[in-house]
C-alpha cells in the first residue's frame, strides 16, 4: 500500500520543489544550444491554473527541476488563477507560437474549454509531454453490505438510484460517473459538496452511498477500513489493488482517470514540440522526478509519455468529456 503519510510527503515535495525552482535568474545553458536558449532567451514560462503549492503547481516544479536541465533553460512557473482555467487559457492564447510558453494541463481545462467558458479550443493546442496519469475508484462506505462489490452495486442501482457524491457539477467525478453510468446501466443521483474531501467526509459517515477517488486521495480511508474500492475505472489493474475488478473487467470500455501534462500552442514548429517532449519525458524518467510519482502511488516507467501518445489520449479525453457535459445538460 502506499504511505500513509502522503500529505507530508507531498508537502516535501513541494517545499523542495519551490526552493530548487525559485532560483530563475540563475543560467542553466549548456555548450550546445537549444529552441530555448535561441528563441525565448534561455527563459520558458510553464502557466498553471491552480494556486501555488497546490499539486498542479508542485508537479509543474518538480518537472522543471530536471527539464532546464534537458531543455538548457530556466523555466519559470506563472500562475493565472481563475475561471477553472479559462484566465491561464486566455493568457496562453496572447502568446507566441514559439514554445517559449507552455501551458500546465489537468481535466478542468477540458470542461472549461467543452464548456465555451474561455476562448481556447482544444484545436489551439499540441500536448508535447504528461507527467502522470492516475485512474479513479468507485468507492463505497465498508460497513455498506448492500454495494460491497460491483455486481451487488449495480443491481440495487437498478432498484434504486445511487446517492453519489462529486466535488462540483461538471467535474471529473460527475463525468465520470455519468460514464460508467451510461456504460453500466447505473442509474445515480448527484450531490455536490464543494470538494473530493468533503464528499469523502460524507462518505464515511453515511451520508452518500458512493463516491470517485484517485488512489492517493483513498488509500488512507481503505487502509484505515472506512471505505471500500468496488471498481477501478480502466484497462489495467494497479499492482496495489489487484483484487479490485476494473470497468474492462466487467464489459465496461469506461476509463476515468485524472491527468497532468502540457501544451503548446498549435503553430509551434514540429521541430520546437520535438524537442520539447524528448526533454520532458526524458527529465521525467529521472529518479527526482520518479520519486515524486512513487510517493504519489504512480508508476514513473508509464506515467510520463511524449507528444504522440499525450496528445491523442488529449484529444480523446476533450471528446468523452464534451460528450458527457452535452448528456448532463451542461453544454450545448
Amino acid at each position: 500500500m502506499f504511505n500513509l503519510k502522503l500529505k507530508k510527503l507531498y508537502s516535501f515535495f513541494a517545499l523542495f520543489a519551490l526552493i530548487l525552482t525559485s532560483f530563475t535568474g540563475q543560467s542553466f545553458a549548456k555548450k550546445h544550444p537549444t529552441y530555448a536558449s535561441k528563441t525565448c532567451n534561455g527563459l520558458v514560462q510553464v502557466v498553471i491554473h491552480a494556486s501555488y503549492g497546490g499539486g498542479t503547481d508542485t508537479t509543474a516544479r518538480m518537472m522543471s527541476i530536471r527539464t532546464r536541465r534537458t531543455l538548457n533553460t530556466d523555466i519559470q512557473v506563472v500562475g493565472k488563477r481563475g475561471g477553472s482555467g479559462a484566465k491561464a487559457q486566455n493568457y496562453t492564447l496572447t502568446r507566441p507560437k514559439d514554445g517559449c510558453t507552455i501551458m500546465a494541463l489537468t481535466e478542468s481545462h477540458l470542461y472549461t474549454m467543452a464548456r465555451g467558458k474561455s476562448n481556447m479550443k482544444i484545436s489551439d493546442l499540441v500536448g508535447v509531454a504528461r507527467a502522470m496519469e492516475e485512474p479513479n475508484f468507485i468507492v463505497v462506505n465498508s460497513k455498506n453490505k448492500e454495494l460491497s462489490n460491483i455486481k451487488k452495486f449495480i443491481k440495487r442501482a437498478n432498484k434504486k438510484p445511487i446517492v453519489t457524491g462529486i466535488a462540483s457539477i461538471g467535474g471529473t467525478e460527475h463525468i465520470g460517473m455519468y460514464s460508467y453510468s451510461q456504460a453500466a446501466g447505473v442509474p445515480f443521483k448527484a450531490v455536490s459538496f464543494g470538494s473530493g474531501a468533503q464528499s469523502l467526509q460524507a462518505l464515511v459517515s453515511g451520508k452518500i452511498e458512493a463516491t470517485l477517488l484517485n488512489p492517493s486521495e483513498a488509500v488512507a480511508m481503505i487502509d484505515a477500513g472506512k471505505i471500500k474500492p468496488i471498481i477501478l475505472l480502466h484497462d489495467k489493474k494497479m499492482s496495489d489493488f489487484k483484487k479490485v475488478p476494473t470497468s474492462y473487467d466487467m464489459g465496461h470500455k469506461v476509463k476515468v482517470v485524472t491527468t497532468r501534462g502540457y501544451a503548446v500552442l498549435k503553430g509551434t514548429p514540429q521541430s520546437v514540440i520535438d524537442e520539447i517532449s524528448k526533454g520532458m519525458v526524458k527529465a521525467m524518467k529521472h529518479e527526482t522526478f520518479a520519486t515524486y510519482l512513487t510517493g504519489a502511488g504512480l508508476d514513473p516507467k508509464t506515467s510520463p509519455a511524449g507528444t504522440e501518445i499525450w496528445d491523442k489520449q488529449l484529444k480523446e479525453n476533450y471528446k468523452k468529456a464534451d460528450k458527457a457535459l452535452k448528456g448532463l445538460g451542461l453544454t450545448k
